[in-house]
């Protein structure tokens, strides 16, 4: 004895549910132009703040700020331009938490540098002179 089943209303031509009644994410995801446009905004807004930043002397929290705005950015780009912010949370998760460590790893190898730049400028000063000297006799 055949079995056979009759599709009924939802079901599309595959036998599949349409769209609707899955919760499922497997199809394109179409982000409002609105949206998209604030994300730009925010974007430039905070490349002004950047910017705005070199101008203020706030010592070697100049530095710590660059860097936060740089993270902030580079998950804005990536959360909303590249669509991680409709997929898993945890995808988004650790792509921040990556540009946060990048930030922080960045953040103490310029610190380091910062701590020896005089020696190393003391010495480049020492050796162009001596340079000079040797030249002039």
């Amino acid at each position: 004895m055949s079995h056979t089943t009759t599709p009924d209303a939802t079901d599309n031509h595959n036998g599949h549910k349409d769209h609707e009644d899955h919760d499922s994410h497997h199809g394109p995801h179409v982000v409002p132009f609105s949206m998209l446009f604030t994300i730009f905004a925010i974007l430039i807004v905070l490349t002004f703040a950047t910017v705005g930043a070199t101008y203020v002397q706030l010592g070697d929290f100049n530095l710590a700020l660059a860097l936060a705005i740089a993270v902030v950015k580079a998950a804005l780009v990536c959360l909303y331009f590249m669509h991680l912010r409709w997929d898993s949370p945890f995808n988004g998760l650790v792509l921040v938490a990556s540009f946060a460590f990048v930030a922080l790893f960045i953040g103490f190898a310029l610190m380091d540098s910062k701590a020896y730049t005089p020696e190393v400028d003391a010495a480049a000063v020492e050796m162009i002179q001596s340079d000079a000297e040797a030249a002039g006799q």
